[in-house]
């Protein structure tokens, strides 16, 4: 496994609700993840870009963002694991899909919730990786 920069990202990381950036030490330096942290890091990057965003990988990215006011129904979910599958197996080699499942949330309606599961090559644990979409961006 890679050792990547430890970054929190609270608009798409459910798991980190109040952070933002790159984490930095006590001595001033950047806090670095490696193992299955640094696989979440890449899967929670690769959703969270647009293909045509990253400059040199024009190609890099989901195509999530074309879901946006979309209704939040079967078919909108049934893209979303379309286009997370695509990005995935294109992009991070790392990771085995187990399961890939998007649903609307029953309190907020306009927001799809996915549930990615997956093991890391090599490794025998599973991970479980929940991230939503707000559908009509006016906020949750």
């Amino acid at each position: 496994m890679n050792r990547a920069w430890k970054f929190s990202f609270s608009e798409i990381d459910s798991f980190k609700k109040d952070e933002f950036g790159f984490d930095i030490t006590s001595s001033g330096g950047i806090a670095m993840v490696d193992g299955n942290a640094s696989v979440r890091q890449s899967i929670l990057m690769l959703l969270s870009v647009n293909p045509g965003e990253r400059v040199m990988y024009p190609d890099y990215g989901c195509n999530l963002r074309r879901l946006v006011f979309s209704e939040n129904d079967e078919t909108t979910a049934g893209l979303a694991i379309h286009y997370i599958r695509e990005a995935i197996h294109k992009w991070e080699k790392r990771v085995h899909l187990i399961r890939l499942d998007a649903e609307a949330n029953k309190t907020h309606l306009s927001q799809l919730d996915i549930t990615i599961e997956y093991r890391c090559i090599g490794s025998i644990e599973t991970e479980t990786l929940e991230y939503s979409i707000d559908l009509d961006q006016r906020g949750i």
